[in-house]
């Protein structure tokens, strides 16, 4: 039998646990602690002082963390928000944000700067869905007409470069074309699920069973929510689709099935919460900093200059499309939109391992992008705020 240390573990556990409470001890410095975790596991590292090295636990309960991290930002997306004219204005945002950023990306591939272009304009259209919906619930406008905008704009900046990184960047190798297909059969057989689910639902003797055992030591809606983030994960693999794709999906499908979640179940999605972010999600952030190279960062003056260069793009990209927004909401919370769109991390650090697996992204560039990631973390959304306030 293989035996496997917990030590690494014992100290990322740790960093998850101080790092919310450094964060909540210094109200005045508004940091979360999503950036204190990856912060942490930089110094930690073997790039670092060396103390704490990924093993086989920390991957496995990372890997985990990642799932269920992209679960819960599936979860995140309300569907029956996205649709007239606010799903319209969302979608054009998103599509100028794409055309921008493929022009940044292809300029720097021209200048020698990048390898692949294409991989760079996909993360550079990415919004932090997970980090931003609590930065509108705190300030009160996550269900106004501008937070819905900038969550149904978020929405579709999370799961369209999911979709085009499964597609054209999946570790499964195959062509285009039978990536499409074997996409729409996932597609297929998700939608059938969640009709099945949704069948299920209606039944009187099925909601009272699962009623009188989700709050006990069964604790059933958590178990079956479990069993659908491991079933489409599985039946991604199967497909040759990215997990990801499979996890984030698994999201969707339970927040359309399940809706009004904490008012009839128990608060059920809090227990999620507690399972993801008390557990594995943190896991998975600190290990991500942990594979951080701080050497091929710094190795060159004009590498280092990467990082505001990748900033300046996330904030152009991000923020000047929500120009379309002004008719809407105005001029001051157009600028409060643009930086809270801005911030982008979680799949900065999804990317920056498929980049670095496939040989399509330097460790020089995936450590610039996971610090202006960061940066974009620590500044943006109290930026965005400062602009709400005012």
């Amino acid at each position: 039998m293989t035996e496997i240390s917990f030590a690494g573990l014992l100290i990322v556990g740790v960093v998850a646990f101080l790092a919310p409470l450094i964060a909540a001890l210094v109200p005045r410095v508004s940091v979360p602690s999503v950036a204190l975790e990856v912060s942490a596991g930089i110094v930690l590292g073997p790039f670092g002082f060396g103390i704490v090295r990924p093993d086989a636990a920390i991957h496995v309960l990372s890997t985990l963390g990642l799932a269920f991290l992209l679960f819960l930002a599936g979860m995140e997306i309300e569907l029956e928000q996205l649709r007239g004219r606010l799903l319209l204005v969302a979608a054009a945002g998103w599509a100028i944000s794409f055309v921008l950023a493929l022009a940044a990306a292809y300029t720097l591939h021209a200048l020698g700067i990048i390898i692949n272009p294409l991989l760079i304009a996909i993360t550079l259209s990415a919004t932090a869905l997970g980090l931003i919906v609590p930065v509108l619930k705190d300030a009160g406008e996550s269900h106004s007409l501008f937070g819905q905008l900038v969550i149904g704009g978020a929405s579709i900046a999370e799961f369209s470069p999911i979709v085009l990184v499964s597609l054209f960047f999946s570790t499964q190798s195959s062509s285009v074309i039978t990536k499409l297909v074997l996409l729409a059969g996932l597609a297929t057989l998700i939608l059938l699920v969640a009709v099945i689910l949704s069948a299920g639902s209606r039944s009187r003797r099925l909601s009272d069973a699962m009623l009188s055992l989700q709050d006990t030591s069964a604790q059933i809606r958590v178990r079956g929510s479990m069993l659908l983030l491991l079933g489409a994960t599985v039946a991604a693999s199967d497909f040759r689709v990215d997990a990801i794709l499979g996890a984030f999906l698994g999201g969707v499908v339970l927040s359309v099935v399940d809706r009004d979640l904490d008012e009839q179940y128990g608060h059920f999605r809090i227990k999620l919460n507690a399972v993801g972010h008390g557990l594995l999600i943190p896991v998975f952030w600190v290990t991500t900093g942990l594979g951080f190279n701080v050497g091929a960062l710094i190795e060159s003056p004009s590498t280092l200059l990467r990082v505001p260069l990748f900033l300046l793009l996330l904030l152009l990209v991000r923020g000047l499309p929500s120009l379309v927004y002004r008719p809407l909401v105005g001029g001051r919370k157009v600028i409060a939109a643009g930086l809270l769109q801005a911030t982008s991390l979680t799949f900065i650090a999804v990317v920056t391992v498929i980049g670095r697996q496939l040989d399509q992204l330097t460790e020089a560039n995936a450590s610039a992008l996971l610090a202006a990631g960061l940066l974009s973390v620590l500044l943006f959304p109290a930026l965005g705020l400062a602009a709400l306030k005012r």
